[in-house]
C-alpha cells in the first residue's frame, strides 16, 4: 500500500517481507503470499471483472483508485485544512482535524512491522497524525474546552513521554483549570524521565512554562491563535501553545507583578507554528 500504482519489483518485496532473512526457494513464497493476497482481494470484492494485484516480468503493482486509500485522504485533508485555516474559527478547524483523524484505528499495518519501507510510511503517517493532534489541542485550547483536552493529552503522553509539546500542553490545560500544582508535576515528571532515560534536561522553553506558571504569570491564561502544525518534534524546541500580546501578529512585551514575561517564554507562547507542506 506504500507503492500503489507503481510497480514493485520482485527482489523490494522479497527484501520487505523478509529483510535478508528470507526462506529457501523464495520465490515460490513470495507467490505463495501474493496468491493469499488475491485471493482476499477477490473476496472483498467479488463483482470486480479484474484483480487489482497486477502481475508484470519484473514485479507486480496494485491498483488503487483516487479517493480509496484511507492515508491519502488523511493527507489530502490535512493539506486542505492548512490551505483554509487563514481566518477560519478554530471551532471549525477543529472539526475537521477531528474528521481526519477518525480515519485513524489503530496503527499504519496493523501488529505487522513490515520492512524498512513500510516502517518510513508508518512513521510518515504517525507524525502527520501526532500533528494533527497538536493542532487540534492548540483549537480546543483557544475555545476554551481546557478539562476536555486533559485526558486525551494525559493518553498522548503516555504513548509518546518524550513529547515537550503535549507537555506544554498540558501544562496550559492544567493551569487554566486551576490545578498549578498539577500543571507543574507535568513539568518535573518530564525532567525526571528526560534525565533518568536519556541524561538531558528539559529544553529553555519547557523552563520558561515552569517558571511562568511558578509565577502565575497572567499570559498564561489568555487563548492564542494557533495555526495547523506539521509534523511535532520530540525533546527540543516545540511550537507554543499558550497566549501572546500580539498587535497585527507580532509579539509585545507583557508586564506582570515583578517584571516583564521572558523573551523565550513570550516567543514560545506567541510564535506560530510553520504549516508544513
Amino acid at each position: 500500500m506504500t507503492s500503489t500504482q507503481r510497480l514493485v519489483s520482485t527482489g523490494m518485496l522479497i527484501d520487505e517481507l523478509w529483510n535478508g532473512q528470507h526462506p529457501d526457494r523464495v520465490e515460490n513464497a513470495l507467490q505463495a503470499h501474493v496468491s493469499r493476497l488475491r485471493q482476499k482481494l477477490a473476496s472483498l470484492e467479488p463483482d470486480a471483472a479484474t484483480s487489482r494485484l497486477i502481475a508484470h516480468s519484473s514485479g507486480y503493482e496494485l491498483v488503487v483508485g483516487e479517493g480509496e486509500l484511507d492515508a491519502e485522504i488523511f493527507a489530502n485533508a490535512l493539506t486542505d485544512i492548512r490551505a483554509r485555516q487563514s481566518g477560519t474559527p478554530p471551532a471549525v478547524t477543529a472539526e475537521a482535524l477531528q474528521d481526519a483523524l477518525g480515519l485513524w484505528r489503530g496503527p499504519m499495518f496493523g501488529a505487522a512491522r513490515g520492512g524498512p519501507r513500510c516502517r518510513a510510511a508508518s512513521a510518515r503517517y504517525e507524525e502527520l497524525r501526532l500533528g494533527a493532534l497538536e493542532s487540534l489541542i492548540d483549537c480546543e485550547l483557544q475555545c476554551g474546552e481546557h478539562a476536555r483536552t486533559i485526558p486525551l493529552l494525559r493518553d498522548l503522553l503516555r504513548e509518546h513521554p518524550f513529547q515537550e509539546r503535549f507537555s506544554q500542553q498540558l501544562m496550559i490545560a492544567l493551569y487554566r483549570c486551576g490545578r498549578q500544582a498539577e500543571a507543574l508535576d507535568v513539568y518535573r515528571a518530564l525532567r525526571f524521565r528526560l534525565m533518568d532515560e536519556l541524561g538531558l534536561e528539559p529544553s529553555p522553553r519547557m523552563r520558561d512554562y515552569e517558571r511562568a506558571i511558578l509565577e502565575q504569570d497572567p499570559m498564561l491564561g489568555r487563548p492564542a491563535q494557533v495555526h495547523v502544525a506539521g509534523p511535532v518534534s520530540a525533546v527540543g524546541p516545540a511550537s507554543g501553545v499558550g497566549p501572546v500580546s500580539a498587535v497585527e501578529g507580532k509579539a509585545q512585551p507583557a508586564v506582570r507583578p515583578g517584571g516583564v514575561l521572558s523573551k523565550n517564554l513570550l516567543r514560545t507562547l506567541g510564535r506560530e507554528p510553520s504549516i508544513a507542506g
